[in-house]
C-alpha cells in the first residue's frame, strides 16, 4: 500500500511539473519544496511512521479528567493558574493543545484529559472553549505521555507525582525495575518518589499543603521512621504540627528535630543530702545487678550515704 501511495503521489508530482512546462511556466523551488514536503509526510503517514494529530475546540464541560490524572484537580485555583490565566489572555488564545481521548457512552462527556488538567481549568474558568488532540491512548501509554508532560514541571508537586508513580506501578507494571525501564529513568530515582508516597498519613496532615511534600523530605525521615522509639517521636511530632498553618519548610525543620532528640534515661533512683543536693544515684545493671554513684561535690556525711545506701539496697536489690 505504502509503495502504491508513494508511486501515486510521484506521479501526480510529475505530471503537474510538466503541465506547467508545457504552458511556460517556470519550475519555482517553492513548488518543488510544497510537492516535495506533501509527498514526505504522505509517505511517513502511510508507512506509520507519522501520526496525524486532530485538534478540536470544546466545550470544557464536554470533558473529563482521566481517574488516573496525576495532578489534584481540587488543588487548581487563580494562583497556581495564573499564568495560563495571563497567557490565554495576551494572546487570545490557547497555544497548546490539552491532550484527549474519546470516550462513549458517558452522557455529555466526549472526551478525557490526559494531560493538560490546568488547561482545562483556565478555559472553564474564563468561559472560552479547550483546545484539545485526541490521541488513541491505552491507560499505560496515557500515564507514560502525562508523566513525560509534568516530569519537569515545577507546579506539580512531588507528592503527587509521588502518588501517581504508586497507584502506577500496581497498575501497569510488575515491579520497580520495569517500570523504570518503561519512564526512562534509575531504579534509585524512582524508588525515592514511591518511598515518599508512603509516609504517614500523620506526617502528611502535618504540612497546611501537600504539595509543599518534597522528595528531600521524604529522604530527611527515612532513616527515622525505621527506628520504632524515633518514628513515635516524629509522629507525637507531626500530630502537634497538624491545624498549625505552617509551612513546608517549617514542618519539615521541626520533624527533622524531632527525630535528632535524644531522649534522657532517667535513673532508677536518686537520693539529696538536706539541702537537696544529688548524692546518691541508683541505676540497673544488667538483671539483678545495681549501679550505685556516690555524686562529687554533694557535701553528704558518711552518715546520710550509709542511710541513703541501705535504704536503696531495701527498696531494689532483688
Amino acid at each position: 500500500m505504502a509503495k502504491n501511495l508513494n508511486q501515486s503521489l510521484a506521479d501526480a508530482a510529475r505530471k503537474s511539473i510538466h503541465e506547467r512546462r508545457e504552458k511556460g511556466e517556470s519550475e519555482a523551488p517553492k513548488t518543488r519544496a510544497v510537492l516535495g514536503n506533501r509527498i514526505q509526510a504522505a509517505s511517513e503517514l502511510a508507512r506509520g511512521e507519522r501520526v496525524k494529530r486532530v485538534q478540536y475546540m470544546v466545550d470544557p464541560a464536554s470533558c473529563r479528567l482521566w481517574e488516573q490524572h496525576n495532578r489534584r484537580y481540587d488543588l487548581l485555583n487563580e494562583t497556581r493558574c495564573a499564568d495560563l490565566i495571563e497567557g490565554f489572555k495576551s494572546m487570545g488564545k490557547q497555544e497548546f493543545p490539552a491532550i484527549v481521548r474519546r470516550v462513549e457512552g458517558q452522557g455529555e462527556v466526549d472526551y478525557e484529559v490526559i494531560c493538560g488538567a490546568r488547561r482545562h481549568w483556565t478555559a472553564n474558568y474564563l468561559g472560552w472553549k479547550l483546545l484539545v488532540e485526541v490521541r488513541d491512548l491505552d491507560d499505560e501509554q496515557a500515564f507514560r505521555l502525562a508523566d513525560i508532560e509534568n516530569r519537569d514541571r515545577e507546579d506539580i508537586s512531588d507528592y503527587e507525582r509521588a502518588l501517581d508513580y504508586k497507584k502506577a506501578l500496581k497498575l501497569y507494571y510488575t515491579n520497580q525495575k520495569q517500570m523504570a525501564g518503561r519512564l526512562e529513568v534509575t531504579v534509585d530515582w524512582l524508588s525515592r518518589f514511591l518511598a515518599l508516597a508512603d509516609l504517614p498519613d500523620e506526617i502528611v496532615d502535618a504540612y497546611r499543603d501537600v504539595t509543599e511534600i518534597c522528595v528531600a523530605h521524604g529522604r530527611a525521615l527515612a532513616a527515622g521512621l525505621k527506628d520504632a522509639k524515633t518514628r513515635r517521636r516524629l509522629l507525637a511530632t507531626a500530630k502537634d504540627l497538624h491545624g498549625q498553618g505552617l509551612d513546608g519548610k517549617a514542618v519539615i525543620g521541626q520533624l527533622k528535630k524531632a527525630a535528632t532528640q535524644t531522649t534522657q534515661k532517667l535513673p532508677l533512683a536518686s537520693y539529696q543530702t538536706a539541702k537537696g543536693k544529688p548524692m546518691l544515684t541508683i541505676d540497673r545493671k544488667g538483671r539483678d545487678g545495681l549501679a550505685i554513684i556516690v555524686e562529687p561535690g554533694s557535701g553528704a556525711s558518711k552518715a546520710e550515704l550509709k542511710k541513703a545506701l541501705h535504704e536503696a539496697i531495701e527498696a531494689h536489690y532483688r
